[in-house]
């Protein structure tokens, strides 16, 4: 058959599919890790929606929007509409890079966007993938900024603190990359003493009060409110703390904090009343608005990544998590997934 001979299709044939100019699905013989829909074709692509240059552009012009509005919400959706989940580690470099010749005050929103970002969209293999791609360009990032290693070893040993990166990343990474700068670096920060305050203001006040300074104020409204069990009172001291994209916090906190009262003489005391008022407290603010279902989706997530040390002090952890986690969902606040797919 010559090159420029007409090939018949065969209706009957199974495999046949009507032609369209200039219309077509791209697809690949393994097998697919994403899959979007064009409306407007009515067709299913796999693989990302853009090239990686694109995404990084449209990434760029995200952050720059999100260092003038603090509004993580809005990176969070971008990411979701640009249907692009095998990027996601770029984002961590690009952040990062973008703060890097900043303020403090951007660099303390990336280290805060980071965790909000974490563990969706961006999971645990995101966050990794991020962190060795920032770590290999070093070389050219310390061609713009000269105080580029100190700024990204603050950047990885906060990451570790704010339990985005698992501490056994730098054991890894000492092992894959000996003598590295970056990492001895962000070591030696995390063995000081008291590392975990010291780094939670390692880019000094940011754009709010530090991250410890929140972290007792939850604990106190959260003990109060076991002691209350005040709804309104609760309410109000939430709304006080003005953190809106740190909540999953709150939620991580006051489920721990109800799991060690209960979790006590789980195996004589079949009424876990804290845990109780806390699966009602977090109901209430879901339905009041003051936080969203995702906020508690990500809480819990986060307790499932902990699991393990939790049982050591609760041996009863998991039945009590699996419970508080079906009273959510009858109190209808809780996301059908908490862990990325």
């Amino acid at each position: 058959m010559y090159d420029n001979e007409a090939i018949e299709l065969d209706e009957q044939d199974p495999l046949y599919d009507e032609e369209k100019d200039g219309k077509y699905i791209l697809s690949s013989h393994q097998q697919p890790v994403t899959k979007n829909f064009i409306d407007a074709e009515a067709k299913a692509i796999y693989g990302p929606v853009l090239t990686i240059m694109e995404f990084k552009h449209q990434i760029s012009g995200c952050l720059q929007e999100y260092f003038d509005s603090c509004d993580i919400e809005e990176v969070i959706q971008t990411l979701e509409e640009l249907r692009c989940q095998e990027y996601h580690a770029e984002v961590i470099k690009r952040a990062v890079s973008l703060s890097l010749d900043r303020s403090p005050r951007e660099r303390e929103l990336v280290s805060r966007l980071f965790t909000c970002l974490h563990p969706r969209p961006l999971a645990d293999e995101d966050m990794v993938r991020g962190f060795d791609i920032l770590l290999n360009s070093m070389d050219d990032l310390m061609t713009d900024v000269p105080d580029a290693v100190t700024m990204v070893a603050n950047f990885v040993a906060r990451a570790v603190v704010d339990e985005v990166l698992s501490p056994a990343y730098l054991s890894e990474q000492n092992n894959s990359r000996p003598g590295d700068p970056v990492v001895e670096k962000a070591v030696s920060l995390l063995s000081r003493e008291h590392c975990n305050a010291r780094l939670e203001r390692v880019w000094g006040p940011g754009d709010g009060r530090p991250v410890e300074e929140l972290k007792v104020e939850m604990d106190q409204l959260l003990q109060e409110f076991l002691l209350s069990r005040e709804l309104d009172e609760a309410a109000r001291c939430v709304k006080e703390l003005g953190c809106g994209h740190y909540m999953h916090e709150l939620v991580k906190r006051g489920v721990k904090l109800a799991m060690e009262e209960d979790g006590k003489n789980h195996e004589t005391q079949h009424t876990k009343s804290a845990m109780d008022a806390m699966a009602v407290l977090y109901a209430f603010l879901v339905k009041n608005a003051i936080i969203s279902e995702r906020q508690v989706s990500k809480g819990v997530s986060r307790l499932h990544g902990i699991l393990d040390d939790l049982k050591l002090d609760i041996p009863a952890a998991a039945t009590l998590l699996a419970d508080f986690e079906k009273m959510l969902r009858a109190e209808g606040c809780f996301e059908s997934k908490t862990t990325d797919e």
